[in-house]
């Protein structure tokens, strides 16, 4: 069969949805309906009174008037011609940038960090924009013919094209948005970067949330262990008793120095004799081996003390409050620092297995969980509708997600794939911090549900990115 001839795939016919994606469609409406149901569940108490002018005045009006706006938009990118998105990729990159920067000039300040543009009673986060431009930009460049993750001037450029929004978030300061950039390492993955960068990367950063947490000598002299049991698999007969034996002395004259205090912070002596030995035997496959093990040793305990000296002597209070909510709840005041994540995992414990009930939520109305309708909606969703609501919304995240893979893996051209993968790790971010800062699992760096949580900006760069995925989608289901 010609290729033109086939039917549309799962299509509806219409001028501005025909022969899009029904099944991505359908989940993204569920989800903005149901976020929005949610933000009128917490607002309820305010609308008491209202008439329709005052309704518009109040959370869940705001939200119904940006819902209408997206609605509006996403119409809008429908009707454009799919090419301007690749072609125009690079420019919009530059413009979100520049509105990164200005908004370091005159953007408001809103709880210690200056990433708001205020108009009126509206407010607007350029990082929303910023991710759809990366998400371009980065796509563009992958799907170029000339871009091979295998050299290094490409690997260069594309951590450019992440790097550089993320510098201008983290000077506002927002680290929860600058976070969400990682999420651009899927695509990466996906387009042939090496799988050694993602297990160096976890490692380091394993060690970096140890080092938050235990002091940095036990983590190097774990460290040492663990080279012990490589080294000693390794090698054979006389050899491993004695780079067992040395090791062990090593590790055990550091410790000596260091409980007596001759050296506060020491890199164990294991290391030096690793790094002589290596040198020694650099010419044969076991040096080199040593030679990486040291290398390991060195970076790791110095990632380690890095992050320990940053917490002690860098971050603010109230920072290093949210780090040990998240890794030490124990050190943490109940009435203070941890009192929204215990008010958050009450009111989700609440629900129950099939909640309150719409409207029903004790803690919902009265408030007790701080940023309700935002940051932590999903405990409203808990304690309103229980195991089987939130179980419900994390499958309809979930189907998403595949869905935007399948979309994804169709695509005729390597523009249009990329950019599939960058939406996807940009949901799976945001998903899985959200929901898992109210459990407690990651830290409360405030992050928005996607398509749920209260906001215009959050909503509107959401809509802007499945939309634009949807056209390139559409396209490629009538070529």
């Amino acid at each position: 069969m010609n290729r033109r001839s086939r039917a549309p795939q799962n299509g509806i016919n219409n001028p501005i949805l025909g022969h899009i994606d029904t099944v991505a469609f359908s989940l993204v409406l569920a989800l903005v309906i149901v976020g929005w149901l949610m933000i009128y569940s917490v607002g309820y108490e305010e609308l008491q009174g209202q008439g329709w002018g005052g309704f518009f005045n109040t959370s869940a009006g705001k939200q119904a008037i940006w819902i209408g706006i997206c609605s509006l938009l996403f119409a809008f990118i429908m009707l454009f011609d799919w090419k301007f998105w690749q072609t125009f990729a690079y420019p919009i990159y530059a413009f979100s940038i520049a509105l990164l920067l200005l908004v370091l000039i005159v953007g408001a300040e809103i709880k210690g960090a200056r990433s708001w543009f205020t108009f009126g009673s509206f407010s607007f986060q350029p990082s929303e924009i910023a991710k759809f431009g990366t998400a371009l930009a980065l796509s563009a460049f992958l799907g170029a013919y000339s871009t091979d993750l295998r050299t290094p001037r490409s690997q260069l450029t594309a951590l450019g094209i992440i790097a550089l929004p993320i510098g201008f978030i983290l000077v506002q300061p927002d680290a929860g948005s600058a976070l969400v950039f990682l999420s651009f390492m899927v695509v990466l993955f996906r387009e042939g970067l090496s799988p050694t960068y993602y297990i160096i990367g976890g490692l380091l950063g394993g060690l970096l949330i140890m080092g938050l947490v235990f002091q940095p000598k036990y983590i190097s002299l774990a460290l040492v262990v663990v080279s012990i049991i490589i080294l000693a698999y390794h090698f054979r007969g006389k050899q491993r008793r004695y780079w067992v034996a040395g090791a062990i002395a090593a590790a055990a004259g550091a410790y000596f120095l260091t409980m007596q205090g001759f050296l506060k912070y020491v890199l164990p002596g294991a290391i030096l004799s690793f790094a002589v030995l290596g040198y020694l035997q650099y010419q044969n496959r076991n040096g080199r081996l040593v030679s990486m093990l040291f290398g390991l040793l060195l970076i790791g305990s110095g990632v380690a003390f890095a992050a320990n000296y940053g917490f002690n002597n860098v971050l603010k209070p109230h920072q290093q409050d949210r780090i040990n909510v998240w890794l030490q709840p124990g050190k943490c005041d109940e009435r203070g620092s941890l009192y929204n994540l215990a008010q958050s995992k009450t009111a989700i414990g609440s629900g129950g297995l099939q909640g309150k009930g719409f409207l029903k939520g004790t803690m919902t109305k009265g408030n007790y969980v701080p940023e309700q309708s935002t940051d932590f909606i999903f405990c409203t969703i808990g304690e309103e509708q229980g195991f089987i609501g939130t179980f419900g919304i994390i499958v309809l995240f979930l189907l998403l997600l595949i869905r935007i893979t399948v979309i994804a893996e169709r695509q005729r051209n390597n523009f249009g794939r990329n950019y599939a993968y960058c939406i996807a790790g940009i949901l799976f971010i945001h998903i899985f911090i959200n929901i898992g800062m109210t459990m407690g699992l990651m830290p409360i760096i405030g992050i928005p549900l996607p398509f749920i949580s209260k906001g215009g900006s959050s909503l509107m760069g959401f809509t802007i990115m499945l939309a634009v995925l949807l056209k390139l989608d559409k396209h490629q289901s009538r070529a």
